[in-house]
């Protein structure tokens, strides 16, 4: 039996990258996991790489839990409430909320001269807006639709996929900027859902090897962690009756999994991770 057995989470985001490798871990665990993203089996790629919520939630299924995908663009907060209520009302619980979909990611695919931007007034202003309105505002608005099923329960965690990009004063102003403003929103959520038995966590992978940074081919991937990694790392505290010591903090996937004695069961191969 897998810790989570009975457990209900939601993983927004899991098409592909860091969302779908949470979405695995919590099913090899036994969870019940809901994904949504934008990309459906039969429908218009919304980027270059493959990857559906459908195919996520097969995977999860095949590892033992059980996966629902819906499909859902977290920019339209009617539907990300619409998704949310269909959850809650086919299993009446929600145990788990990672919010993990992100946006301001287009320029690992757009043409954008990334690599070659220097200084904030060189970068696209709309991916500023991309990132508050498909990350941080994409993050409170499910938030805000999962808090009352979670504090009626008098348990539940938020996990909000941030990045040490928050502290880091060469990580982009635009980045930067929003994982700050995401990191803050876990520390003002867990000050006011803790008398609720509710945790919320932000949660700082390291370098992951998604589909983006393969394809981006300038990372060293020698010490960098699989997407499956970052799901275990959330699969466990998840499973932790003490996890609301860790409420509106930041925890880091590695250390996590010092402490937890959990594995990578992708470790890297080398600095390129090549095939």
């Amino acid at each position: 039996m897998g810790t989570l057995d009975g457990k209900v989470a939601l993983v927004t985001g899991a098409s592909r990258g860091v969302g779908k490798g949470i979405a695995l871990g919590l099913g090899e665990q036994g969870a019940t996991v809901y994904v949504t993203g934008r990309a459906e089996a039969g429908g218009t790629p919304t980027t270059p790489f493959a990857g559906t919520v459908q195919e996520t939630a097969e995977e999860v299924t095949a590892l033992g839990g059980r996966g629902v995908a819906i499909v859902c663009d977290h920019r339209d907060d009617e539907q990300t409430r619409n998704a949310v209520a269909r959850m809650v009302a086919e299993t009446g619980r929600l145990d788990v909320l990672v919010n993990n979909v992100w946006g301001g990611y287009e320029h690992f695919w757009d043409g954008t001269e990334f690599w070659l931007e220097r200084g904030f007034w060189t970068v696209p202003v709309d991916r500023w807006d991309s990132m508050f309105q498909a990350g941080v505002r994409a993050h409170y608005v499910t938030s805000v639709a999962a808090a009352p099923t979670m504090v009626a329960q008098g348990s539940g965690l938020i996990v909000n996929v941030s990045s040490d990009a928050a502290g880091k004063d060469d990580a982009g102003v635009s980045y930067g900027v929003a994982k700050a403003a995401t990191d803050r929103m876990v520390a003002c959520m867990g000050h006011e859902l803790r008398e609720h038995g509710v945790a919320a966590v932000s949660l700082y992978p390291g370098l992951v090897r998604t589909e983006s940074v393969l394809r981006a081919g300038v990372f060293d991937l020698s010490d960098s962690e699989s997407p499956q990694f970052i799901g275990r790392a959330v699969a466990a505290l998840a499973a932790d009756p003490d996890v609301m010591r860790f409420t509106g903090h930041v925890v880091r996937s590695a250390e996590l999994g010092r402490q937890y004695g959990f594995t990578d069961p992708h470790p890297p191969r080398g600095p390129s991770d090549g095939p």
